[in-house]
């Protein structure tokens, strides 16, 4: 998690003093929040007027996400994270819940270190993917869990080396948690970081499990799409995972090229999913809200922090203007004004994460001074 490197104070005067007051008598001068330098962002205070359409979200709706985010609060908010408890009666509106954060917080425009305030919304998703536990007929592509030599031999293996190199696939025996039919569902699950699998156990029991990320080959991440524009495949303009999809079914015998330019495999723990409303846990350690969860660079926002966004829907000019939270992080995730908006699962879900590529301006809310 990042730490604050310093604070850009501002300037200092002295009182002002009432004319004529008995003694000189000092008024009060109206705190002014400095500005708050990170390691990839700048924090520039801001009035509440500046988020636009700051009174029309419910942000009653918001408050359980702020409540499972205090599972693991972000700095400075171990106070207010009990306070924020005490608060959530019943009766919480959202005018109260608005007046609370009002009179706690401090809202501030997030910047890149240049004083660039615009940037990239991009979507993410949980994919469900139809699974088997042992391979059979189509199901031939695994899901690997951790190797037990992955922490010995760094970089690990690159995709190409442990689809094609049996001395590679040696530490890999005995380690597939299930068996998927198409290499671009265990690819979407790597990319996204975890998902849902229905599984169909070898004795033909059916159980919906989640699989979680737990490494991954220290290997760089190069994006399928813009190998795919490089090689003059699809046009930058309408890259989406629909897209690559098409072009895979369209180009079976360079589906193996296309998956190999990216040489990070990620491997997975499976968990129980006891209830399928709760969304997989995100790098804050607590679980993702669809539509209130977003993941960022934590060096620019840390975890934990409410976040007010200013963006539009995928594919529109509809405005998408909400408090969420800073819940997790991803490989693609970098810079100042840049989040990943987290759409939850099904097939809405991916429709709406695979086109997204919207802008952005992001203000963070921080406890006052």
């Amino acid at each position: 998690m990042a730490a604050i490197l310093g604070l850009l104070a501002a300037c200092s005067s002295p009182p002002l003093r009432e004319p004529g007051a008995p003694g000189g008598a000092a008024l009060p001068v109206p705190m002014v929040s400095p500005t708050i330098v990170r390691v990839h962002s700048q924090w520039v205070p801001a009035d509440w007027s500046e988020l636009p359409a700051w009174g029309a979200d419910r942000v009653s709706d918001w408050w359980p996400v702020l409540l499972r985010g205090c599972a693991r609060p972000a700095p400075d908010w171990v106070a207010l994270c009990a306070q924020a408890r005490a608060a959530a009666t019943p009766a919480f509106s959202d005018d109260a819940a608005r007046a609370w954060l009002q009179q706690r917080l401090q809202p501030y425009r997030v910047e890149s270190l240049s004083g660039e305030s615009d940037g990239l919304m991009t979507g993410y998703f949980e994919p469900l993917v139809e699974a088997r536990r042992t391979p059979a007929a189509k199901f031939r592509i695994p899901l690997y869990a951790p190797p037990a030599d992955l922490s010995t031999r760094k970089p690990y293996w690159t995709r190409r080396q442990i689809d094609t190199l049996a001395a590679a696939r040696v530490h890999l025996r005995g380690r597939a948690l299930a068996y998927v039919a198409d290499p671009l569902d265990a690819l979407i699950l790597q990319i996204q970081g975890s998902g849902r699998l229905n599984l169909t156990e070898p004795d033909g029991r059916r159980k919906l499990v989640r699989v979680a990320f737990a490494g991954n080959n220290d290997q760089p991440y190069k994006s399928v799409g813009r190998w795919l524009v490089e090689q003059g495949q699809l046009p930058a303009a309408q890259v989406s995972w629909a897209a690559i999809k098409n072009w895979a079914r369209l180009n079976p015998k360079r589906v193996d090229e296309m998956l190999w330019s990216n040489p990070r495999v990620v491997f997975f723990r499976e968990e129980p999913l006891p209830d399928p409303q709760v969304g997989p846990i995100g790098a804050q350690g607590v679980a993702l809200t669809p539509g209130r969860s977003i993941a960022v660079d934590a060096l620019s926002i840390p975890y934990g922090t409410p976040v007010w966004i200013d963006s539009t829907e995928p594919l529109s000019s509809t405005p998408l203007r909400r408090l969420v939270m800073a819940q997790d992080t991803g490989s693609a995730i970098t810079g100042a004004v840049r989040a990943d908006y987290f759409w939850g699962w099904g097939e809405q879900a991916e429709a709406q994460a695979g086109r997204m590529k919207q802008p952005l301006r992001l203000w963070v809310l921080w406890p006052k001074p």
